[in-house]
């Protein structure tokens, strides 16, 4: 027998480690492991462990009308897989890639523990379409600039087929078992109130893109995130379906994340050190009591009190939104950018360590391609370019223009000139 593990992938179709396991000439059973060392950080109601067991649920009912299950664990990969293999003559693991640096070093030693009871781990590249080095300068070396990136991306882009592995005409291959498919009582979680936005990839939506996203009262953005964080979309799906329209937009944005994806490979010390060291030696005040203020969205800021209420309220945050509070913390308050990486990761739906840790550091200036550090949004002349009839901050702030909102609790002028000062004396 042959196990296939779902981790990032969370669809039986167009899945590539699965293709490959429901073709090895073994019966498989597919597993999916909550994993506590990850729970464990996590709240009961977290809307993400609810998304996932939703998704899981969708696995499950199809596999159900073809009189199959999924099984469902909950403990360490490693005890999980210390039992199944002592239970089962299993001759293969078959999984996806994933790239980031705990998932690597969870693998490695999982790796050991096959190794050591003769069981191949096969793994495959499926929530990308390059990764790792594929896309490099012609000396081998990582890019650590989006644009010519992109147009590496692109133009290697051309020259392959992009494969549908149609892993989903293959289930017949799942073996009979008797383990549970688990609830999420039984995990000890709770389903949580956040409703998870369905996805929008219509032509409109895409074809209008460029002209659109950039003003969150529209809501023009396709909540595409979550689903691909945990593979319910195949990204080869997405892609070829941005690649129908005439704007490339879309696209940019599914090249943005691969990009970040291979930095974070490439350069895993940046998920807690600054890309460009000589940032790490910023002097940042940290006030307990004014970032607690930027995490109710009582900044006395309208963009950024929306912003984060709505991340909040919603696991949401519109793009140009995220901008604008997380370039706020950093340069008006002068809070260090792993503050605010990890409170958007405890929020965020589709918190994916790779872009969080990516766009902090760009609003930061510390990261790759950042922007520079003397560029500080002016959070109110953004709201005269992207939501000057205040309709998206009022949605958020309905106490606006009373007294029960509060007054700035910083002076753009000052925490500018403030900023460029410390920046200054960190970095020259």
């Amino acid at each position: 027998m042959n196990i296939f593990w779902f981790r990032r992938d969370l669809r039986l179709e167009d899945n590539t480690g699965l293709f490959h396991a429901l073709n090895s000439g073994e019966e498989v059973l597919p597993i999916f492991i909550f994993d506590d060392s990850i729970l464990s950080q996590l709240p009961k109601d977290d809307a993400r462990v609810t998304f996932i067991h939703q998704q899981l649920e969708k696995i499950q009912s199809q596999l159900q009308s073809i009189g199959k299950s999924l099984a469902i664990f909950h403990g360490t990969p490693f005890e999980v897989y210390k039992k199944l293999v002592s239970e089962n003559e299993v001759k293969s693991i078959y999984t996806n890639h994933d790239y980031e640096p705990y998932a690597r070093k969870r693998d490695l030693d999982l790796y050991h523990l096959f190794k050591e009871h003769n069981i191949e781990f096969k793994t495959s590249k499926d929530q990308v379409i390059f990764e790792k080095s594929e896309i490099v300068k012609d000396d081998g070396t990582p890019y650590v600039v989006y644009t010519p990136y992109s147009n590496k991306w692109k133009t290697v882009f051309k020259s392959i087929e992009l494969i549908n592995y149609k892993s989903e005409d293959y289930l017949s291959k799942i073996a009979l078992h008797s383990y549970p498919f688990l609830s999420l009582s039984d995990i000890g979680f709770e389903k949580s109130e956040i409703q998870v936005s369905n996805y929008d990839i219509s032509n409109n939506l895409i074809d209008n893109y460029e002209a659109t996203r950039n003003f969150p009262a529209l809501n023009k953005t396709s909540y595409l995130g979550i689903y691909l964080r945990f593979g319910a979309v195949s990204v080869r799906k997405m892609v070829s379906k941005a690649l129908e329209s005439k704007n490339e937009t879309f696209l940019k944005e599914l090249i943005w994340r691969e990009f970040f994806m291979q930095i974070l490979w490439h350069f895993p010390h940046t998920n807690k050190s600054s890309f460009r060291p000589k940032y790490d030696a910023i002097k940042w005040e940290n006030n307990e009591i004014l970032f607690k203020k930027w995490c109710e969205g009582k900044t006395g800021y309208p963009f950024v009190d929306a912003g984060m209420r709505e991340l909040n309220k919603t696991g949401h945050m519109h793009n140009r939104v995220r901008m604008i509070t997380a370039s706020f913390l950093c340069k008006h308050l002068l809070i260090d950018w792993r503050w605010g990486e990890t409170y958007f990761a405890t929020k965020l739906l589709d918190y994916e360590q790779a872009s969080n840790v990516g766009n902090w550091q760009w609003a930061a200036g510390s990261g790759v391609d950042a922007a520079p550090y003397f560029r500080i949004f002016n959070p109110t002349e953004q709201i005269k370019k992207f939501d000057k009839e205040l309709k998206y901050i009022k949605k958020w702030i309905p106490e606006l223009e009373t007294l029960h909102y509060p007054t700035p609790i910083v002076d753009h002028k000052e925490a500018r000139e403030r900023c460029l000062r410390v920046y200054k004396e960190a970095v020259g």
